[in-house]
């Protein structure tokens, strides 16, 4: 049994900043589960790719991971074209599912297989059935969100947040957070807000808050998933909470400094 399973995409991703594009392996299922694994942590995404994906699974990158609960359709991958303005700010993505659109049915499936599930609060995936199925088996969860769909998808997974071990956002989906649930009723909350301080809420009130460490930029896509991923791992081994958020800013930081796992693009 793996200790977290990951329920998310894992995509062909391009990410255009001003005056580049890279074409790499993506998706928060991936990256968090990287990160997770890299941390010390058994860790599996849940996910549906499809054919043109399947050899990517074999790359050198990926071998800390369970890829037993990836399962391979023969449709496209999921594809999302993320953009960037010149800070590093994510402005608008555009998706084509794929595959992935199958993502609900098949992670209701591996729920059992799991001490630990994370998911990953974005389209394709309906998040409701996933956690209305975690609360009842009373099974330890917790959840993150993308800002593109944050407003949608807090709003329909709001009735279930209270039972979430944690919530992960960056500082703008915390607002829209805690306007849809009292922030008194969530347990943990971890708030990044790109280089300024992470910080840890608990009912509320802050737990702990750690410094982000300057560095230089490379690729800004998968920092927020390296940090859920980090952050998780370290709670799950009984890290301190201060040093569990020092850890996953570190790791964060680091992801940004170096290019992700590139792709070849796909032809037209």
């Amino acid at each position: 049994m793996s200790r977290l399973g990951v329920i998310g995409n894992i995509s062909r991703d391009t990410a255009e900043h001003p005056g580049q594009h890279r074409h790499l392996l993506g998706g928060a299922a991936l990256y968090i589960s990287l990160a997770a694994a890299r941390a010390g942590v058994s860790a599996a995404p849940v996910s549906v790719i499809g054919n043109d994906l399947a050899d990517a699974l074999r790359l050198p990158q990926l071998t800390l991971l369970d890829l037993t609960a990836i399962a391979v359709a023969d449709q496209p991958s999921c594809s999302f074209h993320l953009r960037y303005d010149r800070q590093g700010a994510l402005i608008a993505v555009d998706a084509i599912y794929g595959a992935a659109d199958q993502l609900t049915t098949h992670a209701l499936e591996h729920l059992h297989r799991f001490e630990h599930v994370h998911v990953c609060c974005r389209r394709p995936l309906d998040p409701v059935p996933v956690l209305a199925a975690l609360v009842e088996r009373r099974q330890p969860f917790s959840v993150d969100f993308i800002t593109a769909s944050a407003a949608d998808m807090i709003t329909a997974t709001a009735p279930y947040l209270r039972h979430a071990r944690t919530v992960c956002t960056d500082i703008g989906e915390y607002a829209i957070l805690t306007g849809a649930v009292p922030a008194d009723h969530l347990r943990a909350v971890t708030v990044t807000d790109g280089p300024r301080p992470a910080v840890l809420y608990r009912h509320g009130e802050v737990a702990a808050r750690t410094p982000v460490q300057p560095a230089v930029v490379i690729e800004v896509t998968g920092a927020g998933d390296t940090f859920t991923g980090t952050f998780l791992a370290a709670t799950l081994q009984g890290v301190p909470e201060t040093l569990a958020l020092s850890r996953a800013t570190q790791a964060a930081t680091r992801r940004i400094a170096t290019a992700g796992i590139t792709l070849h693009p796909q032809p037209p």
